[in-house]
């Protein structure tokens, strides 16, 4: 699905009040709602006077002022709305990731804000309950890859794996719906034990499972609706007129790579909490192309 384009001379990515008011529109498309007790309509107005900012609404109910800041990612920042709006905007549309450092040239703001606002940014693009993907009559594409450099590149002392191939390297499951969203988890070793538990948690039963030749999946593809391979050993990549196929996670994990590459550099494996609450603490690559892709 084609991406609507944006003028980057909006007057909402450099005046605060085009900005406030565009955020209202995507916000609120129903009205003004107060963000600590959901009230809105005749319950809710607007508040004018020399000594108040634009933009701040008063809750009848609960008697507290608001603005389209306050219960979002924005609230409390000194950062102007403008600048949040223009922010948001370049990391997605940046599908290759788009760095810090880059951030605070592009927008003449220090290193610091560009880092909060970062960590902002996708923390509200997180989803603490997503839904399974896929479902009847739909395709998740299930394959894995190995992030990590080159032994032969690296220097004598920090040669760990003589042979090179996958050993050294971080290993990572990516489930793709066609056409939907993307989901990317860092295992210790890909084995069925290992996988079995994500693929059954994040891809609904009723899905069509898709994947290459791994000897893996196979353990798994009772538990859904059907599954289909192509082998890749045999250089064979579509069959069936289109239909099997793992191009699409295949192409995600381009771009992730290619964010590597260009934008990142270097991935830190660190120990954070799982996207889904109750998972508990999950080992996983820290980056930011989820962000855009899912």
């Amino acid at each position: 699905m084609a991406r609507s384009k944006i003028d980057l001379r909006n007057p909402i990515f450099h005046d605060d009040d085009a900005a406030r008011e565009y955020l209202e529109t995507v916000l609120w498309s129903q009205g003004p709602v107060c963000p600590r007790c959901g009230v809105m309509g005749d319950r809710i107005t607007k508040m004018a006077g020399k000594s108040l900012r634009a933009g701040v609404y008063n809750c009848k109910d609960c008697r507290k002022p608001f603005s389209v800041m306050v219960g979002t990612v924005m609230e409390r920042s000194h950062i102007a709305l403008s600048k949040w709006v223009l922010a948001t905007r370049l990391m997605a549309a940046s599908k290759k990731g788009f760095s810090a450092h880059e951030l605070h040239r592009c927008m003449d703001i220090s290193y610091e804000a560009a880092w909060f606002l970062f960590h902002r940014l996708r923390e509200a693009a997180h989803d603490p309950a997503p839904a399974p993907l896929g479902g009847a009559n739909k395709v998740v594409e299930i394959d894995e890859t190995y992030i990590g450099g080159k032994e032969h590149n690296k220097h004598a002392s920090k040669r760990k794996h003589p042979g090179g191939g996958a050993k050294g390297k971080a290993p990572v499951v990516s489930l793709v719906e066609r056409d939907g969203k993307t989901r990317s988890f860092h295992v210790a070793n890909v084995t069925a034990k290992n996988l079995r538990p994500i693929i059954v948690k994040h891809a609904s039963r009723k899905s069509y499972m898709m994947t290459d030749e791994s000897a893996v999946y196979p353990a798994i593809e009772d538990e859904f609706a059907g599954h289909g391979s192509v082998n890749h050993s045999a250089e064979e990549y579509v069959k069936t007129g289109g239909f099997h196929h793992t191009n699409t996670v295949e192409s995600h994990f381009a771009l992730l790579k290619r964010g590597v590459y260009g934008t990142f550099h270097n991935i830190s494996e660190l120990t954070e909490f799982s996207p889904l609450e109750g998972e508990g603490k999950r080992q996983r690559l820290i980056a930011s192309w989820w962000l855009i892709l899912e």
